[in-house]
């Protein structure tokens, strides 16, 4: 409560009784003045005895000053005696007020003081009256209202205060406690004015209201404060009846004060769920929280405070826990929410001292870090991260906790985080973060720290590299397909030129041999480039019935060179293995790949063993994630003695650019070529392997059923059966490659054709619409050309010759130029390099095919 000023007392007035120290300065005036009387009389006796008067007259005077001097003795006796009979009446009447009263002196030190005042406070005469009386306050607040009231004496204005002191008396009486000790809360009203007399400059009077003296309202000024107090308030007697309320409680309760006020309520009614047995005001108090049964609204928590007064009764105060409640629900809530914020964010928070040690951090932090709390908690933050990023993540975070700004938007000191630290975390997994941090001050006690931020670019870091590696990837791809292309043509030329010299040189010439090795040199280098075009994903599919047997013996000795001499290849072929219908270059690959892969796995050595059979399942087999549908399948296994899988990587190794393998070993491409090559074939690829125990690698292929299977011999029969290769008709060779040009002419003119030249795009057009274009029944045309290609120039002749038949041919793949094609274009496709049995099986087959409706 703030100090309430009031208007200094003024002097007595002359209608007033006489008070203490009036009479006792008339009594000593009298006596005082009846000694100089009492002298005069005897000196005037002497003088007039020397000047030789008669000793009659002198005798005379004598006794007139003696006679004055009783007289002024005896007033003097009577106005003491009246001032004593005074001092005692009021003595009495101060003793009798049951406020504490006290007077200080200018200096603030108690000069006199009444019982109540001693028994109160325990005063000692020459203390400072605020300091006697701050001794007992409950709280440094109350004792600094005190002060401020001497303040206000000291100006001359005086006031009030109210304060709680800590008596165990209750108003009772009996000395206090100091402050903190144990004891009940007792309220006083102190009231301080200024003495203003002549006589008493500085003097004060200070008056301390016993809790029992605390004005009920009625028509006292307290009327309002009772009211319109924050508190509820009620004055019960010792059986614990209501006697009065103030209208916050009323309110509260959800009544009128009179129907509370009637003398039938008692405390038990006022409260929800009373307790059992007699309830009386002190055991009210030891409950110190109650539940108001409230009439308007659910029940009403409520903090008890009791206050005993002197005429028997209690002062009850109840505070309103509700609001209070709320608040501290809400804050409980507000602390939970930011808890979860904390705990379950997607970004590391750390609190770093200005030691730059850790202090806290969410479980994502640790996650990242692979790491426990206490393991790392109160140690250096740089010995978290990698060994080679710790000086410039210091050098940073030093920054910023000197609050010298850094680059990037905001700064460190601004709105933003600054510009990040790129560092690697100590732990197994060795995430990749970018660490933002600011400066905090604390709560401006001088502790400051750094709140760091991280985010996990882990998966950013690998998604960069890993489109790196496709963009390299691609960039080699495409200058592999350029290549091939280029080689094509010259295997072609080498190829068909010896096809041409062994029309001259039969079996038994001695050329002969040496024209076989020339073209069979040629045909292994189609090979190589092949699987430079499979690598290049440019290769054409050409799936066809063949043996895995067959393939595996062909690939063998590949294989061995591939692995290298410290690791034993050993080959197991099953009895009858069944068909397969795929295409053979990527079946190569497969194979390749796969012994590739255990090879890296065996570097010090090893076994690798290939298993083919046939299986037969009437149940499906599920495998992991896969699921095989039961059937007949032809089964390859590539086992390895190898060091074996761990269990956290199987279920991603055929994930595109997942590798285990150093940066720059391995593009993470092989296995999952192995998986997409599989899959599009129709089969089921399936893996085992524990660590330190090699791993099996089980591809399952579609076997093909008797009917299909006996119709392959029979159409590899009808090709062999197929020696005339001849036939007739106008050819138009459109190809840019001399050789290759002058090769298919000599071809196709051997076998009876008529052909046409021509060495690009325009050429053949120009040809096309001469005379000898509409003679034209083939167009067999090379798809990559200067200025025209291929596609460009097909289309432009279907305006005027719809029905011309066409063969593309190239070192390209067949997809990678089909797309440039309009919807509806009837073409075939012939790959380069081939034979001159392959130009002119199929032209053969073109010329003499009927009629197509689409490519």
């Amino acid at each position: 409560m703030a100090v309430s000023p009031s208007r200094p007392s003024s002097a007595p007035s002359a209608t007033q009784p006489e008070n203490l120290a009036g009479g006792a300065a008339r009594a000593g005036l009298a006596l005082v003045a009846g000694v100089p009387l009492l002298a005069a009389a005897l000196f005037l006796a002497a003088a007039l005895s020397w000047w030789g008067l008669p000793d009659r007259t002198a005798s005379l005077a004598a006794i007139a000053a003696a006679g004055t001097f009783l007289l002024m003795a005896l007033l003097g006796v009577l106005w003491l005696r009246q001032a004593a009979a005074r001092t005692a009446v009021l003595r009495a009447v101060v003793e009798a007020v049951p406020d504490a009263l006290a007077v200080a002196g200018a200096d603030g030190r108690l000069l006199a003081a009444n019982g109540a005042f001693a028994a109160l406070a325990n005063a000692v005469e020459g203390g400072r009256v605020v300091d006697i009386l701050a001794r007992h306050c409950r709280e440094g607040a109350d004792s600094q209202r005190l002060h401020d009231l001497e303040e206000a004496v000291r100006r001359g204005e005086g006031g009030e205060a109210f304060v709680v002191f800590v008596d165990d008396t209750s108003g009772q009486g009996g000395g206090g406690h100091p402050a903190g000790g144990v004891g009940r809360p007792a309220p006083r009203l102190v009231v301080a004015r200024p003495l203003v007399a002549a006589d008493q400059a500085g003097v004060s009077e200070w008056r301390v209201r016993s809790g029992g003296a605390i004005p009920v309202p009625g028509s006292h000024p307290w009327r309002e404060l009772w009211d319109l107090a924050p508190l509820g308030v009620m004055l019960v007697d010792g059986a614990g009846t209501l006697l009065r309320v103030n209208l916050t409680l009323a309110d509260w309760l959800g009544h009128t004060r009179d129907l509370l006020e009637d003398g039938s309520r008692h405390l038990r009614d006022l409260l929800a769920t009373p307790p059992l047995g007699e309830l009386f005001p002190g055991r009210l108090a030891g409950m110190a929280e109650v539940e108001l049964a409230a009439a308007r609204a659910a029940p009403l928590r409520a903090s008890v405070l009791h206050v005993a007064s002197s005429s028997g009764g209690s002062l009850i105060f109840l505070g309103d826990l509700t609001r209070e409640t709320a608040r501290e629900e809400e804050l409980r809530r507000a602390e939970q929410r930011f808890q979860r914020f904390f705990q379950f964010a997607p970004t590391g928070f750390a609190f770093v001292d200005g030691e730059f040690r850790l202090a806290e951090c969410n479980p994502t932090f640790l996650a990242m870090a692979d790491l426990r709390l206490g393991d790392v908690q109160g140690e250096p933050i740089a010995s978290l991260f990698q060994p080679e990023h710790r000086a410039n993540l210091l050098a940073r975070l030093g920054e910023v906790l000197e609050g010298r700004p850094t680059a990037g938007a905001g700064g460190s000191m601004g709105g933003g985080m600054g510009t990040p630290v790129e560092a690697r975390l100590r732990g197994t997994s060795g995430a990749v973060v970018h660490v933002y941090s600011r400066r905090f001050d604390g709560d401006g006690d001088g502790d400051r720290g750094l709140i760091l931020h991280l985010v996990d670019m882990t998966a950013q870091k690998n998604l960069e590299a890993q489109f790196v590696q496709s963009q390299k990837m691609q960039a080699i791809g495409q200058l592999a397909g350029g290549v091939a292309h280029d080689f094509n043509n010259l295997l072609t030329a080498m190829i068909g030129f010896c096809d041409l010299l062994l029309l001259r040189h039969k079996p038994g010439d001695q050329s002969f041999s040496d024209i076989m090795q020339i073209k069979q040199n040629a045909n292994r280098a189609a090979n190589l480039v092949r699987q430079l075009l499979a690598f290049s994903r440019q290769q054409t599919l050409q799936p066809r019935v063949l043996s895995i047997t067959d393939v595996l013996a062909e690939l063998s000795n590949l294989l061995r060179r591939l692995i290298g001499e410290n690791i034993e290849l050993r080959m197991l072929h099953g009895r009858d293995t069944g068909l397969v219908r795929v295409d053979q270059g990527q079946l190569e690959q497969v194979i390749i790949n796969l012994a590739v892969n255990a090879r890296d796995a065996m570097p010090k050595g090893g076994r690798l063993t290939i298993v083919t059979g046939n299986l037969h399942t009437t149940e499906p087999v599920r495998h992991e994630t896969e699921e095989m549908p039961p059937g007949d399948w032809v089964v390859v296994e590539v086992i390895d003695t190898g060091i074996g899988i761990p269990p956290e990587n199987l279920q991603r190794i055929f994930e595109p650019f997942f590798s285990t393998k150093e940066v720059g070993s391995g593009t993470g491409l092989g296995l999952s070529t192995v998986y997409g090559i599989v899959r599009q074939t129709g089969g089921f690829v399936f893996v085992e392997s524990k660590p330190g125990e090699g791993a099996k690698f089980s591809i399952h292929l579609p076997r093909l059923d008797e009917k299909a299977a006996q119709a392959a011999p029979a159409e590899e029969a009808k090709d062999k059966a197929a020696a005339d290769l001849t036939g007739m008709g106008t050819v138009l060779l459109v190809e840019d490659e001399d050789a290759v040009r002058v090769f298919g002419a000599r071809a196709l003119r051997n076998k009876g054709y008529t052909v046409l030249e021509a060495r690009s795009g325009e050429e053949a057009l120009d040809l096309l619409q001469g005379e000898r274009g509409g003679d034209v029944d083939l167009i067999v045309s090379d798809v990559v050309m200067p200025q025209m290609d291929g596609p460009t120039m097909i289309e432009q002749v279907r305006r005027f010759r719809p029905d011309v038949k066409v063969i593309f041919i190239s070192g390209y793949a067949e997809d990678r130029f089909r797309h440039s094609l309009k919807d509806g274009a009837v073409v075939d496709f012939l790959p380069k390099p081939f034979s001159l049995k392959q130009l002119a099986a199929k032209v053969k087959e073109v010329m003499e095919g009927a009629p197509r409706t689409g490519a």
